[in-house]
Formats: C-alpha cells, sequence, structure tokens
C-alpha cells in the first residue's frame, strides 16, 4: 500500500460525529509499561512487556452545537473514542473506552477559540482494526452489508466497537456474521449488539480462544425506517490478556 495522509478522517464520540469540528488529533497511542527482569548472566537491561494502554489527544474547533455538546460536560462515566482512517471496509480504525480527562479552551492571538481534550484507556487498551462499514452506514431495512475478508480464520477471539448516530424506528439489532468463503453464512456467536433505540456506542469482546472464520459483515435486522452507524472489528493475531 503507497503512503497516505490524513485527509477524510472522521472520529466519533459516543454515536457522536465531531469528524467536522477537529482540528487534529495530537495523539493515538498504545502506550506499554515494562518490567525490568535482569538476570546476572546479561550486559544490559532485560524487560518484560506488560500492561497496555490507550490515549487519544487532540483539538476542536468552537462549535456550541458540535464538538462543545460532546465534550463539554466532562461526563465521570466511560465513553468510546472511535479514530477512522478514511472511509472505506478494511480501513484501519482505533477505538477505546476511555475516562474524558479535560476540554481546555484557549484564545488565540489570531483570533480562533480552540479547544483540547485528552481521553485515557479505562479497564481495556486502545485496539486498532479494520472498518466493517464504509465509514457511517445508513440502513433504511434490514440489510446484509458487504463482507470484509480477513484473509484467514483467526482463532483467539476478537472485539467489536459500534456508534449508533441516529434511529428511528421500534429497535434495530446489529450483528456480525462471519463465514469461510464469503458465500455462506452464520452469526458469530456473541457478536450481537442487542435491540438498540437510541443513540449509543458499545464494545463486546469475544472469548478469547473463539475462532472467527475469514470473512466477516454487519447485518441489521428489526423494526425501523432509518439507523446511521458504524461499527469496527479488531481481531486477535495472539492470546491476549484485559
Amino acid at each position: 500500500m503507497s503512503k497516505q495522509g490524513g485527509l477524510g478522517d472522521n472520529f466519533y464520540v459516543d454515536g457522536i460525529d465531531v469528524s467536522n469540528d477537529m482540528g487534529n488529533l495530537q495523539t493515538i497511542s498504545t502506550p506499554r509499561t515494562n518490567g525490568v527482569i535482569t538476570g546476572i548472566d546479561k550486559y544490559a537491561f532485560e524487560r518484560k512487556l506488560l500492561k497496555r494502554d490507550g490515549v487519544i489527544s487532540g483539538q476542536a474547533h468552537w462549535n456550541p452545537a458540535g464538538a462543545q455538546l460532546a465534550f463539554n460536560d466532562l461526563p465521570t462515566a466511560d465513553r468510546i473514542f472511535s479514530y477512522f482512517r478514511g472511509a472505506a471496509i478494511g480501513s484501519p480504525v482505533a477505538s477505546m473506552v476511555a475516562k474524558q480527562i479535560n476540554w481546555d479552551g484557549s484564545r488565540e492571538a489570531e483570533g480562533l477559540f480552540p479547544f483540547a481534550f485528552n481521553a485515557q484507556a479505562n479497564a481495556y487498551p486502545l485496539e486498532w482494526g479494520e472498518q466493517l462499514t464504509v465509514g457511517k452506514r445508513t440502513d433504511t431495512v434490514a440489510t446484509n452489508g458487504s463482507s470484509f475478508d480477513g484473509g484467514a480464520a483467526t482463532a483467539f477471539g476478537a472485539q467489536f466497537w459500534l456508534h449508533l448516530f441516529a434511529f428511528t424506528g421500534t429497535s434495530v439489532t446489529i450483528k456480525i456474521q462471519d463465514s469461510a468463503d464469503g458465500a455462506a453464512w452464520l452469526d458469530l456467536a456473541g457478536a450481537t449488539f442487542g435491540a438498540l433505540s437510541a443513540v449509543t456506542a458499545l464494545r463486546i469482546q469475544l472469548g478469547l480462544t473463539d475462532t472467527v472464520r475469514r470473512y466477516m459483515r454487519v447485518v441489521t435486522t428489526g423494526t425501523f425506517s432509518n439507523a446511521v452507524f458504524a461499527v469496527q472489528g479488531t481481531r486477535n493475531a495472539h492470546l491476549v490478556a484485559f
């Protein structure tokens, strides 16, 4: 793949699209702690990687009807932050469950009024994955979405992330199906976000030894006339600990 810029990217917070208000994302990182386990037979430090973390920070333009509504309450509850690199199935995504630490305004000399935020992961690390929807997807009836080819089956579980931006109807169930050949599909056990009826953001996690077959797709069922949402899938390439 050729080198790319960051044009056309998107940023979502708890089912709110704040992409147009974001001036930049300064940090998207997964730092690791480490422990020193040096033996007396070594000539330098030996280190073992320990807990994973996650940080997303950035700056937004002042918009009282946009980013200000999404960030200014500084909620104490967990929030879900997602960075979508472009809008295409299979494109990279980074998401995390986090605490929003701040929302700091600064009046610049030129007259701009930017606000900075910092979010730090809580209980789970920041997780990179792939878009299973083309950025934001809009369904007006029950729909079988386009598939993503993961290249091969994996046997270490997966995590899935959802932002539901808008909804009209009784409820929508958003779930993941997998397939060995891209033709015969089955619901992926445990990969269902349930019957939803309001703007929300969710993370679900499969068992850490569950198999996910080569292909995945996002399916909607229910009684609704409008559901706007985005989904990330993160396969675990090896056994991980949370």
